[in-house]
């Protein structure tokens, strides 16, 4: 399966339990078909301090979500959507949404 969604996508959450927040991808691992998305399945870590500098405690921090539950966010729509991939005659790329025909 190819991914589609790359790093600084404004997606939707479509299912589980953050369903209906949105963020922007930070990351995507595409051997295990995850996306991490800011601020959505956050999740509290304990972590040793390594030296004076990094001290130890609990932290925050966002845990990965399946790509099949996400869905691209259309600025212009204001709700997620599927989208194309359109090729011009110079052979650049453009997703334009489904919906309204405007390029995300």
């Amino acid at each position: 399966m190819t991914i589609k969604l790359k790093k600084n996508d404004n997606v939707t959450v479509l299912a589980g339990k953050e369903k209906g927040k949105s963020g922007k991808i930070i990351r995507v691992d595409r051997e295990k078909n995850r996306v991490y998305i800011e601020k959505v399945n956050m999740i509290k870590r304990h972590v040793k301090p390594r030296s004076a500098q990094e001290p130890g405690g609990i932290i925050d921090k966002e845990a990965p979500v399946n790509i099949s539950n996400v869905a691209l966010y259309c600025a212009k729509c204001k709700k997620a959507v599927r989208f194309s991939v359109n090729t011009d005659d110079k052979g650049k790329k453009t997703r334009l949404c489904k919906k309204c025909g405007s390029e995300v």
